[in-house]
C-alpha cells in the first residue's frame, strides 16, 4: 500500500529530473550581443523608386517578403538563408492595385492592397509563405495602408486611411478591419464616428479636424497599427489629426483617441533648422509649434504600462480643391503676436517654413498668431493607456544625423530627418529600438530598456529613404543572431545589419 501512494511521487521526481533534457525550451538563451555594435552584413538592390517599401520576415522558410510596386504590383520574395548573400527566388503578382504593406505570422503572409481607384474598399490577401498559394482574401475600408498580425497570430489588422480623391469630393471613412484568422477571416470595420459628439473637446487638446465638408469619421485618416503583447488591445497613429486611437480587440469597438498636443520649438532643446536657405545648418529656438503628426507606431510593455514608441514624420493635406500648406513669407502675421514679423520673413530666417493655414488663426481675421509646421522631427514615447508624452527626443535625431554628415539641409524648410519608421526588438539583455529617417537616409539605435529614458547607441547608413524598418529576434533568425533589415524606397535596396557578440 505504501508503495502505490509513492509510486506517483517516485514519477514525478522522476520527470522532473528528465524536464531540463526532455521539455521543450521554450525560453532560448539569450545571445550575448553588443546593441551598439551593428554594422552592415549584406545589401540587395531590387529595383527602381517604390520597390522596397515595407518588409516582413518568415523564420519557418528563411524568406523575406517585401513590397514592390516599381513596375507591376507584387512582392518580391528574398532568400534570407544566407543574409550576406541575399538573392531575389520570386515574386508574387497581385493583380491589382499597389500593396502597401505585408505582415507574417505561422506560415501566413497578409497582404494590404489598395483597390485602383483608392477611394473604393482595398483588401488583405492571405497566402502561404511556403507555395505562395492565397488562402483567402478579404474586403477592407478604403486604402489600407498597414497591415499586421496581433502576437497570437489570431488576428489582422490593417489601417485603412480612407483618402479623399483629388476633388475631395470623396472622402471614404477612416477606418481600421479586425480580421479573425480562426473564424474563416470574418471581418470587423471599426470607424470613429462614436467620437463625433466629442470633437470640440478633443480639438482643445490637438486633435485635428479640417478635411472641406467631411465628417468626424470621414476626417479621421488611421496610417499605423501596434498590438499589445497579450494580443487584446491596439493602438493606430491618425497621422493628420494628431493622435492615437486605442481599440479592445475583445469587444472590437474603438474606446479612446488621445490627442498629442504640439512641440514647442521656442525652447533650447528643440531648437530646428527652419531654412534651406541659410547656407548653414543651424539649430535654434523659434517661435513656432510642431504637430506631431506620427506615421509608425510601436508598443513595449514594461512594469504593467504599454509604452507607445512614435515616430512623429508630420504629413500634408495636398489635393487640387484643397492645399494646406504655405510659407510663412507668404501668409500675414499678426504684429502684435511678431512685432518683427518682416525680419522673420526672410528666407534665411522662418520664411521658407512650411506651416498649416488650418490653425493659428484663432479669430479669423486673416493674421496668424501662432505657427504651426508639420512632424515634431522627433521620436515620442506615451503611455498607452492614458495618452501621457512620457518623453520625446527634442532635437536629438537632427543633431546626431548632423553630427555624422546625414543631415539634408535641404528639407530644413519643411519637415527636417523626417522619422518615418521604427521596430523594437530584444538585443542581447536591452530593449532597443531602430529609428528610420527618410530625409536623412540613416536608422538612429536607441537602448530603451527604461522606456521613459532612451539613450543613444548608435547611428547607421540606409538607403535611399528608408520606409520600412524590422527587426529579427536571434531566435529567428538563419544566422542565431539579430538582424535589423531596412527596405528604402526610393531606391529599391535592402540592407541587412547585425551586432557583434560579446
Amino acid at each position: 500500500m505504501k508503495f502505490r501512494h509513492l509510486l506517483p511521487f517516485a514519477i514525478l521526481a522522476m520527470l522532473a529530473a528528465c524536464s531540463k533534457d526532455e521539455q521543450p525550451n521554450n525560453n532560448p538563451p539569450v545571445v550575448n550581443e553588443d546593441p551598439a555594435t551593428f554594422a552592415e552584413i549584406g545589401t540587395l538592390d531590387i529595383g527602381e523608386a517604390g520597390a522596397a517599401e515595407i518588409s516582413a520576415y518568415d523564420p519557418g522558410t528563411k524568406k523575406l517578403f517585401v513590397v514592390n510596386n516599381g513596375g507591376v504590383n507584387k512582392i518580391d520574395v528574398i532568400d534570407m538563408t544566407d543574409p550576406s548573400k541575399m538573392k531575389k527566388i520570386d515574386s508574387i503578382l497581385t493583380n491589382s492595385g499597389a500593396v502597401n504593406s505585408v505582415s507574417v505570422s505561422n506560415g501566413k503572409l497578409a497582404a494590404a492592397i489598395e483597390a485602383l481607384d483608392k477611394q473604393q474598399p482595398g483588401k488583405v490577401t492571405v497566402y502561404n509563405t511556403s507555395d505562395y498559394k492565397e488562402i483567402k482574401t478579404i474586403a477592407t475600408g478604403a486604402l489600407p495602408d498597414m497591415v499586421t498580425f496581433s502576437p497570437d497570430g489570431n488576428y489582422i489588422l490593417t489601417a485603412n486611411e480612407g483618402e479623399p480623391n483629388a476633388a475631395y469630393t470623396n472622402d471614404p471613412v477612416g477606418s481600421v478591419s479586425v480580421i479573425s484568422v480562426n473564424n474563416n477571416y470574418s471581418v470587423v470595420n471599426i470607424d470613429f464616428s462614436s467620437f463625433a459628439s466629442q470633437q470640440s473637446a478633443l480639438q482643445e487638446k490637438g486633435l485635428r479636424v479640417f478635411g472641406p465638408n467631411a465628417t468626424f469619421a470621414q476626417d479621421m485618416e488611421p496610417e499605423y497599427v501596434t498590438i499589445s503583447p497579450d494580443s487584446k488591445t491596439a493602438w493606430v497613429t491618425l497621422q493628420e489629426n494628431n493622435a492615437i486611437a486605442k481599440i479592445d480587440l475583445t469587444t472590437k469597438t474603438a474606446t479612446d483617441i488621445f490627442p498629442l498636443g504640439f512641440k514647442d520649438y521656442n525652447k533650447t532643446e528643440n531648437g530646428i533648422d527652419v531654412s534651406d536657405k541659410d547656407d548653414a545648418v543651424t539649430f535654434a529656438k523659434w517661435p513656432v509649434k510642431g504637430i506631431y503628426q506620427p506615421d509608425a507606431i510601436a508598443v513595449l510593455q514594461n512594469g504593467g504600462i504599454p509604452y507607445l514608441f512614435t515616430v512623429n514624420e508630420g504629413d500634408v493635406r495636398e489635393y487640387d480643391a484643397f492645399k494646406e500648406a504655405d510659407r510663412i513669407k507668404n501668409i500675414s502675421l499678426d504684429p502684435v503676436a511678431f512685432p518683427n514679423a518682416a525680419e522673420l520673413k526672410n528666407d534665411a530666417m522662418l520664411g521658407r517654413l512650411n506651416i498649416t493655414k488650418t490653425l493659428g488663426d484663432a479669430n479669423g481675421d486673416g493674421l496668424y498668431e501662432t505657427l504651426y509646421s508639420f512632424g515634431a522631427r522627433s521620436f515620442s514615447v506615451w503611455n498607452g493607456t492614458t495618452g501621457t508624452q512620457v518623453y520625446d527626443s527634442k532635437n536629438e535625431l537632427e543633431q546626431k544625423a548632423n553630427t555624422a554628415g546625414y543631415y539634408d539641409d535641404g528639407r530644413s524648410d519643411d519637415k527636417g530627418v523626417e522619422a518615418e519608421g521604427i521596430a523594437l526588438g530584444q538585443v542581447g539583455t536591452k530593449n532597443i529600438a531602430f529609428i528610420g529617417m527618410e530625409r536623412a537616409d540613416a536608422i538612429a539605435v536607441y537602448d530603451v530598456t527604461v522606456p521613459t529614458a532612451p539613450g543613444f547607441l548608435q547611428i547607421l547608413k540606409s538607403g535611399d529613404a528608408p520606409e520600412g524598418v524590422l527587426f529579427v529576434a536571434a531566435k529567428d533568425s538563419p544566422t542565431g543572431k539579430s538582424l535589423l533589415i531596412v527596405s528604402s524606397e526610393d531606391d529599391g535596396v535592402l540592407k541587412v545589419y547585425t551586432p557583434k557578440t560579446l
